[in-house]
């Protein structure tokens, strides 16, 4: 479609109909182009890597393996289309023996222009950090900037007929932006991509299915749901046996559920392989049976078993080597209740930790804070596990900054939850880096305490993660809470709701679970950072401390104004839960009134844009109080099951007005490409295992997948 417009077809003057027509679809496609200049960032590992033993080294490599061995899960689980993509670019880029090609060698045999080199190379690395052609940060579909006659020139120039192949293959799917509903991540019914659903599932297919598995006692976390003509059902579970024979259920509506243990069966095979060989490098026995309840878990698509593995790794207290793996976070799917493939495997960082164990010894204290009444917090504050973790692999399409697991509820109720902070994924900086929409007087204070700050604000957010009492009843009928005393403090009326035997906050609270989650956690962290005890523990004290507290609420100001970018205005979806809880967040403390938080039109380089100004006085008098009372709500709807008024509180405080449109354009016109992570591999040689790590580009990037080999 693109190369329509190559340079050759205006050669000849056009009519200016044409021409208008030409220049309005060139304006429509720009929109999805890869990033011109993204910045890359290496995850400085091996200071840390080289502390670890070689048993500890062991463990690490193969825990990578596992994690990696899902990339493709997770390519399909975005867009199944783009696996062919992924094996077009990696082909391209491979010798025969798997080594990488020689990317200078690679341009000369194109015959293309260096800046049209650049542009593929664009694609190609930001392909593989967002690990589909989707961005993992907005779920919006990009495309390459380069024609398809210079993408297949540069394809051909490898000589590998198979990357030729893919390339004919996936050309349409590379390039093709019609219809743009289909552009965006979400459900099928809306006109949106799912690799969750085939494309003719409805919402009401969903809400079927998800009663069915509530009623069969089948966890939908690790599945998918396909409908064939007949309107029948499979629901495909990730496995790699199917221990459990295939299984077909009849409903009510005579439809039937086929279930099967089949998913990803190839990948499944290599993860549980590869925590196999594992298993002889834990560091003790808690760690043996949490990779012998992984293995299970892979090998059979239990979910209880992966449940188990969750109850060991809760025991395994502060290791030097940290991991955890499997289906994780439901934030892509647009339902909330079926999981993405994740793994990661980190070093502990000793001095950093400190700090945070020092937050975790006085959780009692600083949970007693938050805005509600004892009955609606955990009988029993489990103190989580909180450490600085030094990222060694992460095989996502979106590195966290942070982690709160596990998201069992029944687990963490009872168990608690570890905390993570992933120190060189904060430090991680590009040297371009802007920020816009900030004070002259603001920018070099924002340069200097942002990461600090954020530092600060992981650890309350995540720590917030692991608080809070959910009302529930279990098989028996036996009810956690006492129904006939307790008030609802938002009503003054009885408790009415809460959550019924296979119910949890995700299949209740559905598509909008893990951000109105997110967004309570961000709340959390608000609400506590301005005690001084806290910004204490973190070795800050007076001014300093000041300005900390103060830079972590500009950056949430600034980080909600910049969250309308994940904003489709057209579809009125928000493509990011972090960035629409965000947003909420901001809208509070915006409608707080009284001066606290206020945009001011400004010029910058001859654009008009806006001002961020916060008045930082009046912090604990008016922005704190405002986001503690939204944080109250948020939680009591959550405790009590209420989906309904959370749902109605939420998505109106995240609701974007039309007036608003023209800030969504500012924001727009100065965004700034997000950041891709290149990653290290490491190798077993002989007795020994060594980390390869790549230069923070382009080249760097695909050359640690062409490496990986996944």
């Amino acid at each position: 479609m693109y190369r329509f417009f190559s340079r050759s077809s205006f050669t000849r003057p056009l009519p200016k109909l044409k021409v208008f027509q030409a220049t309005l679809r060139m304006s429509s496609l720009s929109r999805y182009y890869a990033d011109e200049k993204a910045p890359f960032s290496r995850l400085e590992a091996k200071p840390f890597f080289e502390t670890l033993d070689l048993k500890e080294k062991k463990y690490a490599h193969y825990m990578s393996r596992a994690s990696f061995e899902g990339t493709r899960i997770i390519i399909a689980q975005t867009n199944p289309a783009a696996i062919a993509i992924y094996d077009m670019i990696i082909k391209t880029f491979s010798l025969q023996d798997g080594s990488m090609r020689d990317s200078d060698t690679l341009f000369q045999a194109s015959g293309v222009s260096a800046e049209t080199y650049e542009q593929f190379l664009q694609y190609a690395a930001q392909f593989l950090g967002n690990l589909s052609n989707y961005k993992s940060f907005g779920d919006e579909k990009f495309i390459p900037r380069l024609s398809a006659d210079d993408f297949e020139k540069i394809v051909r120039g490898s000589e590998s007929e198979e990357a030729i192949g893919l390339f004919e293959q996936c050309r349409d799917e590379l390039y093709n932006v019609e219809p743009t509903a289909h552009n965006l991540i979400g459900f099928p019914q809306d006109g949106h991509l799912s690799g969750y659903y085939s494309p003719n599932i409805t919402k009401d297919d969903i809400l079927l299915i998800q009663g069915f598995c509530e009623q069969e006692k089948i966890d939908p976390l690790n599945t998918r749901l396909f409908k064939d003509e007949q309107n029948n059902y499979t629901l495909t579970v990730a496995a790699a046996e199917e221990q459990v024979p295939a299984k077909t259920y009849t409903l009510e509506n005579g439809s039937t559920v086929h279930v099967t243990f089949t998913d990803f069966q190839a990948c499944m095979k290599k993860v549980a392989q590869a925590i196999q060989q594992a298993i002889p490098y834990a560091a003790n026995q808690t760690q043996t049976d949490m990779l012998k309840a992984y293995h299970t878990s892979f090998q059979s698509g239990s979910i209880e078993a992966h449940m188990d593995s969750q109850r060991f790794w809760l025991k395994d207290l502060s290791p030097q080597v940290e991991t955890n793996i499997g289906f994780i976070e439901t934030y892509r799917d647009p339902q909330g209740v079926r999981a993405e493939w994740e793994g990661f495997v980190a070093m502990i960082n000793k001095e950093q930790t400190l700090k945070f164990n020092r937050l975790v010894d006085n959780a009692p204290l600083f949970v007693a804070r938050l805005p509600w009444s004892a009955e609606f917090e955990r009988e029993t504050l489990n103190k989580p596990d909180f450490v600085s973790l030094e990222v060694l692999s992460f095989a996502t399409a979106g590195i966290p900054a942070g982690i709160n697991i596990p998201n069992y509820s029944n687990i963490t109720q009872i168990y608690g939850s570890k905390n993570v902070s992933l120190g060189n994924v904060i430090s991680a900086q590009s040297p371009s880096e802007k920020f816009p929409f900030l004070r002259e007087e603001d920018l070099q204070l924002y340069r200097d305490y942002r990461n600090l700050s954020f530092e600060v604000q992981v650890g309350t957010h995540e720590l917030g993660h692991g608080t809070g009492k959910l009302f529930t009843e279990d098989e028996e009928g036996q009810l956690n809470f006492d129904v006939k005393s307790l008030v609802n403090p938002l009503t003054q009326e009885p408790i009415t709701t809460w959550y019924k035997p296979g119910q949890n906050f995700n299949s209740k609270f559905k598509s909008i679970a893990s951000s109105y989650e997110e967004c309570r956690a961000e709340c959390i962290a608000l609400s506590l950072s301005p005690h001084e005890d806290i910004l204490k523990i973190f070795n800050y004290e007076g001014q300093e401390a000041e300005d900390i507290l103060y830079i972590m609420y500009l950056n949430m100001a600034r980080a909600g104004l910049t969250a309308l970018e994940f904003y489709n205005p057209t579809a009125k979806k928000w493509g990011q839960a972090h960035m629409q809880a965000r947003y909420a967040i901001m809208n509070i403390m915006l409608k707080a009134g009284e001066g606290f938080l206020e945009f001011k039109p400004c010029v910058v380089d001859d654009k008009e844009s806006l001002e961020i100004h916060l008045d930082r006085s009046k912090i604990r008098s008016v922005g704190a109080p405002a986001v503690s009372e939204f944080l109250t709500k948020l939680q009591i709807y959550k405790a009590t099951a209420d989906e309904e008024g959370g749902t109605e509180l939420y998505l109106e405080t995240t609701r974007v007005p039309d007036d608003w449109n023209t800030i969504r354009d500012t924001v727009i016109q100065s965004k700034q490409p997000r950041k891709s992570f290149v990653q290290g591999n490491t190798f077993v040689q002989g007795e020994n295992v060594t980390l390869k790590e790549y230069e923070a580009s382009t080249v760097g990037l695909i050359q640690s997948y062409v490496e990986r080999r996944v």
